[in-house]
């Protein structure tokens, strides 16, 4: 994954990038880096506290693994501040973003950010002071803070202190006339004799800290999800231990120190920043200009089977009458298409039911498609809705949501115990005459309007009888007591998709003219790699475009010599997984859905992948997966020894390129 986020760093050091999108990529990078610590390091600390011996697939214990990670992370952390300090903070007024340090404003500004500091920032701060009567507070996760040293004039005795950044408050203050921001923490400090009156000032100096943010819920054990959930979260709040210190080239050994005596930590876990610390706060800085309207966040066009390219969807219930519609966001438009298709369904006053699976959507207030499955119940129709918990990262708003379609009227389960529902599919059953259809949409993405701009997905909307049908039985069984595998033409996981993906792949390997091409977000189950290796050397021609992970080693002489891997990364998120089988002389199968090939997602997760059978829907997909094959502008090419940028001759940027195509492909239909 450190990888990943190299390629992800290398874009934020292209100059030929603008300012704004390398500073994109930086607060990218900076996230992804947050969650790594929260996650994958505070699971190789408690391997390490709890004195596991095993190693990882590549021979490593966890200590190696965490000397290994350090050195790599500190690498990475030196040239993104390296990059923003020196390249991109001095070019983003190109942008019309200016970034400016307390020190450089003039008195006029000091002075309006004065008057901000008192009525916005002031009332809402808590100085937390460290003596024999105050022990030392508990820092939150990922919080900002002031470490902050005082002196007392009278006596000359010194204290520490604490301030936090108050995390709801927007990191960078707006100075009035333009777009010129002054980080939160600076101001803060400028101040800091309102919150210590009488004492003198004798340090400040920012520092962060990350914690365990894993959630680990013995669900076997849990009478009630839901309240077992809350009361985790509640815990996780206050109870973590910490696993990263992040603070400011200025700070003093002594502090440094306190801080790390404090928070357990080691100077291992010490990481300095020679700049602005948390440089994931960019991301508020570097999204569009909005003009106020609802709709101004609307990307892409919409998919001409479903209206005219820029304006409302038709009917889209009855154009999946007559066919399938493939749907590819950011390209094609969301706000059109999926979210436009519960929205109408809840509105049809011939719909009778409606099921939802949710794994990660907008926070509470803001999710047109959960809206809508809660008007589609107040309604009287019969809506479910299967709220995945434990998604990482989106617990509490997905407890927020349970309770709230709960109230609505709407059957809220949880899936399947001691399993995470990551499948992405929605049903609409809808009474026609004197019979009853089905509809459903199975895809790659969540079903939230913000990150299908941002995201790469793709969906299948469609009213095929087989299909729909083993949606419908899918949710039985999620909703129900099912063991049951008899699906007609989905692969669902845990049961038929490990078993079906390995024989697909075993019938390439025995054919001989054996062709595979698989898009997804991470390879990493062994047993898929033994089986590629075999198709390799049995002959089969193989290409994988993996966004992060990738345990397959390409291009081994009598091992892996036909398998290509690539990575695309640029300013949309490579998300969908899309799997071929099949030369296109015998006509190749395609699948699109929501696992990756990972254990966690063939073994331990509820994972839905449908068929496209549909011939223009196939040439869409063989056109996607083309479109990333021949990218020779954002791609990276995996070799025996390691990542490499791919050169550029022909100038295939597959971002441009797919939009440019999508753009084509509606106005063709307008």
């Amino acid at each position: 994954m450190l990888e990943y986020n190299a390629r992800i760093l290398a874009c934020a050091e292209d100059e030929s990038r603008s300012p704004l999108e390398r500073a994109r990529f930086l607060a990218i990078l900076g996230r992804n880096l947050d969650e790594f610590f929260q996650i994958r390091v505070s699971g190789l600390r408690e391997q390490l506290a709890a004195g596991v011996r095993g190693t990882s697939p590549d021979g490593m214990s966890p200590r190696e693994q965490l000397e290994a990670i350090r050195a790599r992370a500190q690498e990475l952390v030196a040239r993104q501040t390296h990059v923003f300090e020196k390249r991109v903070l001095p070019q983003l007024h190109a942008d019309g973003v200016r970034i400016t340090d307390w020190a450089d404003l003039k008195k006029a500004q000091r002075e309006e950010l004065r008057k901000v500091f008192e009525e916005r920032v002031f009332p809402v701060l808590t100085p937390l002071a460290v003596d024999p009567a105050h022990p030392f507070p508990y820092i939150s996760d990922l919080s900002l803070n002031l470490a902050v040293v005082v002196r007392d004039p009278e006596t000359g005795v010194r204290r520490f202190a604490r301030v936090k950044v108050p995390p709801l408050l927007p990191r960078f203050v707006k100075l009035s006339g333009g777009r010129r921001f002054v980080p939160l923490e600076q101001v803060i400090a400028a101040h800091l004799e309102r919150l210590f009156p009488g004492m003198k000032i004798v340090a400040r100096h920012p520092f962060r800290v990350t914690r365990d943010a894993d959630v680990d819920v013995e669900v076997d054990e849990a009478d009630d999800l839901l309240e077992t959930l809350e009361s985790l979260l509640r815990r996780r709040k206050r109870a973590p231990e910490a696993v990263r210190l992040e603070v400011t080239a200025s700070m003093p050994q002594r502090l440094r120190s306190i801080l790390l005596r404090e928070l357990r930590l080691t100077s291992s876990d010490l990481y300095v920043i020679d700049g602005l610390l948390d440089l994931g706060d960019l991301w508020s800085l570097t999204l569009p200009r909005r003009s106020g309207a609802k709709g101004s966040r609307a990307v892409g066009v919409t998919p001409p089977e479903l209206g005219a390219p820029l304006a409302e969807p038709s009917a889209i219930l009855t154009t999946l009458r007559e066919r399938d519609v493939l749907v590819h966001h950011p390209y094609d438009r969301f706000s059109t298409s999926v979210e436009a298709f519960v929205d109408q369904a809840a509105d049809d006053p011939h719909v009778l039911a409606i099921k939802q699976t949710i794994y990660r959507t907008s926070d509470e207030g803001e999710a047109p498609v959960v809206r809508s499955l809660i008007r589609a119940a107040e309604s009287g129709k019969e809506v479910a809705a299967l709220v995945e918990l434990t998604a990482r990262g989106d617990e509490e708003a997905n407890i927020a949501w349970a309770r709230t379609l709960e109230k609505a009227g709407v059957h809220v389960v949880y899936g399947v115990v001691g399993l995470k529902t990551h499948a992405k599919i929605v049903l609409v059953v809808r009474k026609e005459g004197d019979t009853i259809r089905r509809y459903c949409h199975v895809g790659t993405g969540n079903y939230n309007p913000e990150t299908a701009t941002t995201y790469e997905d793709v969906g299948l909307l469609s009213s095929d009888v087989e299909l729909a049908a083993d949606v419908a039985d899918l949710f039985n069984r999620l909703t129900g007591y099912s063991n049951g595998n008899g699906y007609r033409r989905v692969l669902v996981a845990p049961g038929t998709l490990r078993t079906g993906l390995l024989e697909l792949i075993r019938a390439e390997a025995d054919a001989p003219d054996g062709r595979i091409v698989m898009k997804m977000n991470s390879l990493v189950d062994s047993e898929m790699i033994d089986a590629l290796y075999a198709a390799s050397a049995a002959g089969a021609e193989i290409d994988l475009i993996v966004r992060g992970i990738c345990c397959l080693r390409p291009g081994v002489k009598g091992l892996s010599e036909r398998i290509r891997v690539r990575s695309i990364v640029g300013r949309f998120l490579e998300h969908s997984r899309i799997f071929r089988f099949g030369s296109d002389e015998r006509g190749p199968e395609y699948y699109i859905g929501s696992a990756d090939l990972m254990p966690r997602n063939l073994d331990r997760r509820v994972e839905c992948i449908a068929p496209v059978t549909e011939p223009e829907l196939m040439a869409r997909l063989a056109e996607i997966l083309a479109v990333n094959l021949e990218d020779d502008v954002l791609a990276w090419e995996l070799r025996p020894d390691g990542w490499h940028k791919v050169r550029t001759k022909a100038g295939i940027n597959t971002h441009e390129r797919l939009e440019e195509l999508a753009e084509e492909r509606a106005l063709g239909g307008a």
